[in-house]
């Protein structure tokens, strides 16, 4: 699935999310991450040093259990180190995708 301007534009308009909304979404995310992570047989480590850019694992740590809102950029780097596309990271956990 590619993701375009339009779907884009709405996914990243968090203004009419309630918080509890925005935590589910963030966790939703970190779990993604940290599932094709461990799918790939990399620890956090592992994908920290496959990063371009300086992060540390404890930023991966909070991505991960959805504890920190990552940037765009950030969710880039990562999908370019696990080798997946970036919307693998916004399916949701109880969709048929």
């Amino acid at each position: 699935m590619a993701l375009t301007k339009a779907n884009l534009t709405s996914f990243f308009d968090l203004s009419n999310m309630s918080s509890m909304e925005k935590s589910e979404l963030l966790k939703n995310i970190g779990k993604n991450i940290q599932d094709i992570r461990k799918s790939k047989g990399l620890s956090q480590v592992d994908l920290v040093g496959k990063m371009e850019g300086n992060i540390d694992t404890t930023n991966i740590s909070r991505i991960e259990s959805g504890r920190t809102n990552p940037t765009l950029y950030t969710l880039y780097r990562i999908s370019v180190a696990l080798e997946v596309d970036i919307s693998d990271f916004l399916k949701s956990s109880n969709s048929s995708q």
